[in-house]
């Protein structure tokens, strides 16, 4: 199993930006990818980010050059940098870990984008 906790979520202006980070534990060595989806309540979700064992990165077409993922080995991390914030971005935001055919996701952190 893996355990998964998230932080770093907030209310941010517009244009602003914010740093989210989640801290794996458990089954590490067995991670395939991790990466980040949203989902709010009646929205439908979204997978951000994600980045794969050998590196390989995705983002979805709505955050392509704002939002930044990385994984840090030493630290079994993964954070995801969010620049240029819309209000369209407020969601509730949960790190994700595959492990071979499981799936785990954390208990999310919610990011607000308002004045």
């Amino acid at each position: 199993q893996v355990q998964l906790v998230e932080s770093g979520g907030g209310l941010v202006q517009p244009g602003g930006s914010l740093r989210l980070s989640c801290a794996a534990s458990g089954n590490i060595a067995g991670i395939n990818s991790m990466g980040w989806f949203r989902r709010a309540l009646g929205k439908q979700r979204e997978l951000v980010a994600t980045i794969i064992s050998g590196g390989s990165i995705t983002y979805a077409d709505s955050v392509k050059g704002r939002f930044t993922i990385s994984r840090d080995n030493a630290e079994n991390t993964v954070n995801l940098q969010m620049n240029s914030l819309k209000p369209e971005d407020t969601d509730v935001y949960y790190c994700q870990a595959l492990v071979g055919r499981y799936v785990y996701s954390g208990q999310g952190t919610q990011v607000t984008v308002s004045r």
